[in-house]
């Protein structure tokens, strides 16, 4: 939505901003300079929101901006000069300042060519959206906003200050902010810009995955963020960035044997972050792993489905099948390996509970579960509790009760047992002293032998563990005594290290 005509809006506002932002702006006026700030933060302000991270955007060049806040910034750093930013820090706040820009990207590069402006207007059409594109003067606190920014703000729509295409274009991971600021705003998407991105959804894939990842991560820990992930589906852009999630919309079967899997998997990324707690609680919203799990956690389905004899659809396995899936794709977003492994790890689990809701577990089964999850049970809890979306309201309740019933009887033998650290009842050292064994596979199976025993059994005092792994020991090959050779004499044979002893 190109405004080419558009008179820029100027009025004083009354804000109340902090001293430093005043203080900050004066010294650039008293050196023959404008600084004004912009962006975010401004939006933040008519939000009724403070950010300790402050943007400003000046005609002053770096060298310039430099000379007038080394001595005045409690640190400054100029990682990002060649882009016309300089950054510090000052009384708490992380600050950039930023040179006015008119940029131009080159259609294939994934980089953008920087081109310094001369005109605070310019430098506010090239920016994502309306809701960004306002700058406050300083020190006057004049209000800047020549694209209607702040009726956009107060109608709750997001569009941009030209062209949707020309935006896009320029840098297509802003179709990927589209999603996320809807996520985190609950702003509407215009029709244009829906448009557009449904038009230019193919080239996300010239961003760099790390700058694709980081969107994501901010669109799930939003506010809402099964809208945000409705736009990237509903546009094609998860075809390219979450494909999974796209091939989750199956086909309905003409009898309608199955719920929707997608719907239902956004319903349980909404009731899982529903269950986050606060900072004190063990799983302080808003929890990427968790909700990221929720969201991927029927990726497997797809793949999976089968059409039984009876009329039934069944997708067995596909527990397993979405763990590999959702590793596959983490990757691929160049997630660092422990994220991988706890969202892979949920997603794995995430159907060990419903054996017990039918059959109960015994104590053994109980520790497994404890211990399968390890860290990750305090978010299992809650995506377990979140997979249930049935309008049965006797079925959601039965399985309620079952899941109250599990967590009861993990409290209860946590009281008895060390379930958050279940190891044999030897270690290592006393293993390989019993045995007469060095390090190696030989004590790695012993090591799961007894900790199959701790799990079937519980705590077992020392003696009755020493004799069950002596009586184990004496059925392995190893324990064997070696036959001689032919031709060898028996005092030449080795003993083994249990005969040896």
């Amino acid at each position: 939505m190109a405004h080419p005509h558009h008179k820029t809006e100027s009025h004083t506002v009354d804000f109340q901003v902090d001293p430093v932002v005043l203080e900050l702006g004066q010294r650039f006026v008293d050196a023959g300079h404008e600084l004004s700030l912009v962006g975010g933060p401004v939006r933040d302000l008519f939000l009724g929101r403070n950010s300790l991270d402050l943007d400003f955007t000046t005609d002053a060049t770096p060298d310039q901006t430099v000379a007038l806040i080394k001595r005045w910034a409690d640190n400054y750093w100029e990682i990002g000069r060649a882009f016309g930013t300089i950054g510090m820090r000052k009384a708490g706040f992380q600050i950039e300042i930023t040179t006015y820009r008119a940029e131009a990207y080159d259609p294939e590069s994934r980089k953008p060519v920087v081109a310094f402006g001369s005109s605070l207007t310019d430098d506010l059409l090239r920016r994502d959206f309306t809701i960004n594109a306002m700058a406050l003067k300083l020190p006057t606190l004049e209000l800047v906003d020549p694209f209607g920014g702040v009726k956009h703000l107060h109608a709750s729509i997001l569009a941009t200050p030209g062209a949707p295409e020309a935006s896009f274009s320029d840098d297509p991971l802003r179709m990927m902010r589209a999603a996320r600021f809807a996520a985190q705003l609950g702003v509407s998407v215009h029709d244009d810009v829906r448009r557009a991105m449904t038009e230019m959804a193919e080239r996300i894939t010239i961003i760099s995955a790390e700058r694709v990842r980081d969107e994501l991560v901010k669109l799930i820990c939003g506010a809402r963020p099964r809208v945000g992930i409705d736009l990237l589906v509903d546009t094609g852009l998860a075809e390219f960035v979450l494909p999974e999630v796209s091939a989750l919309r199956l086909e309905s079967d003409e009898h309608h044997r199955h719920k929707d899997v997608y719907q239902h998997s956004l319903q349980v990324l909404e009731q899982a972050a529903e269950l986050e707690t606060d900072a004190e609680g063990p799983v302080p919203g808003p929890d990427f792993v968790l909700r990221f799990a929720a969201l991927m956690h029927d990726v497997g389905k797809p793949a999976t489905r089968r059409f039984e004899p009876g009329g039934a659809v069944s997708f067995r396995h596909h527990d397993m099948v979405g763990a590999k899936l959702t590793t596959k794709r983490m990757k691929a977003l160049r997630f660092d390996n422990d994220t991988i492994k706890a969202v892979a790890r949920l997603v794995e689990l995430h159907m060990r509970f419903y054996g017990y809701g039918e059959a109960g577990w015994s104590d053994s089964a109980v520790r497994r579960y404890v211990t399968d999850a390890g860290p990750l049970l305090e978010r299992l809890h809650r995506l377990t509790r979140s997979d249930v979306t049935t309008r049965n309201q006797r079925k959601a309740e039965r399985l309620a009760f079952a899941y109250d019933d599990l967590e009861a009887r993990i409290a209860a033998l946590r009281e008895q047992e060390s379930l958050d650290a279940v190891r044999p009842d030897l270690d290592g050292a006393r293993i390989m002293a019993l045995l007469g064994l060095k390090p190696g596979p030989v004590v790695g199976r012993a090591y799961k032998f007894l900790l199959n025993e701790r799990m079937e059994h519980g705590p077992l005092p020392a003696a009755d563990a020493e004799d069950r792994l002596l009586r184990w020991w004496a059925e392995q090959p190893e324990s064997a005594p070696a036959v001689p050779e032919a031709g060898t004499s028996p005092a030449a044979v080795e003993l083994s290290p249990k005969e040896s002893k």
